[in-house]
């Protein structure tokens, strides 16, 4: 069996509550992520999975556990380690309209991250940047607010693979599109991923959305994770109710297609919950 890119094993991550008192947020969460592969962790909102996103990046704290990347420690690392870091491991926010700098150029947003890390002739990959996401050449000279949000999205994408990384995590990156547009940036990370053999942390609410990008899927509910395997095991045959009430609660286009699967649903979850 081959090494993971990315393993994360029995991390805990907790928070200082009032009165002194800690408040813990993920309790034990274990998993891999092979390279070119995409692991989707879904759940609903306040379940943990921005913050196991947070704690890879090294924006939240790791209490217990580890995660390493590429058979290395990186949970609790020095800032300097980080950055060494930085070329392999990037990220892609929920939100296009305030992960950009309004002051900056698209051109300069692409430059800032190879500047960064001392890479020359960043100016010189931005086309090939913007091809990659499908913007043309001349997007570099103007500013994210003549953007719209599906763009602005692209350029972010474009901005996470300035550094060429083995593994980007996805937070939510579609959640404030449109559903039109939602689709088109889904069929862009897939083509990204088939080019590079990049893999892919994708963090979402959304059950519908995770199915039509994922290798695996991982189900968080407050804190544990329920469920993970194949997409198509957990899409088709969920074993655990929460999950299946995730299915119910992702939406269909079609009224009456939404209301027969919410009726096997139910019919689903009554015979769980009858099970000893």
């Amino acid at each position: 069996m081959s090494t993971p890119l990315l393993a994360v094993q029995d991390l805990v991550v907790q928070f200082p509550g009032r009165r002194g008192k800690v408040t813990e947020v993920i309790h034990g969460v274990s998993f891999d992520i092979a390279a070119g592969e995409t692991l989707s962790l879904v759940g609903e909102s306040g379940s943990g999975k921005t913050t196991i996103g947070r704690a890879i990046l090294g924006l939240a704290p790791v209490s217990e556990g580890t995660v390493t990347f590429r058979e290395q420690t990186i949970s609790n690392i020095s800032r300097a380690r980080r950055r060494k870091i930085a070329t392999d491991i990037q990220v892609v926010f929920q939100d296009p309209y305030s992960s950009l700098n309004p002051a900056m150029t698209v051109e300069n947003i692409l430059v800032e991250p190879l500047e960064a890390v001392g890479v020359e002739g960043g100016r010189a990959r931005v086309r090939e940047l913007l091809d990659a996401v499908g913007l043309p050449a001349g997007s570099a000279r103007r500013y994210p607010r003549e953007f719209s949000g599906g763009q602005r999205q692209r350029i972010a994408i474009a901005r996470a693979l300035a550094l060429e990384p083995a593994l980007i995590v996805c937070d939510e990156p579609t959640s404030a599109l449109d559903v039109t547009t939602q689709a088109r940036v889904l069929k862009l990370l897939k083509e990204i991923q088939l080019s590079t053999g990049v893999a892919y942390l994708f963090i979402s609410h959304d059950l519908g959305v995770v199915n039509q990008v994922s290798d695996r899927i991982g189900v968080l509910y407050q804190g544990k994770i329920v469920e993970l395997g194949e997409a198509h095991q957990v899409s088709t045959a969920p074993r655990h109710l929460y999950t299946h009430q995730l299915q119910m609660a992702a939406p269909v286009a079609d009224p009456r297609k939404q209301r027969e699967r919410r009726a096997e649903r139910l019919k689903l979850l009554a015979a769980a919950r009858a099970a000893p």
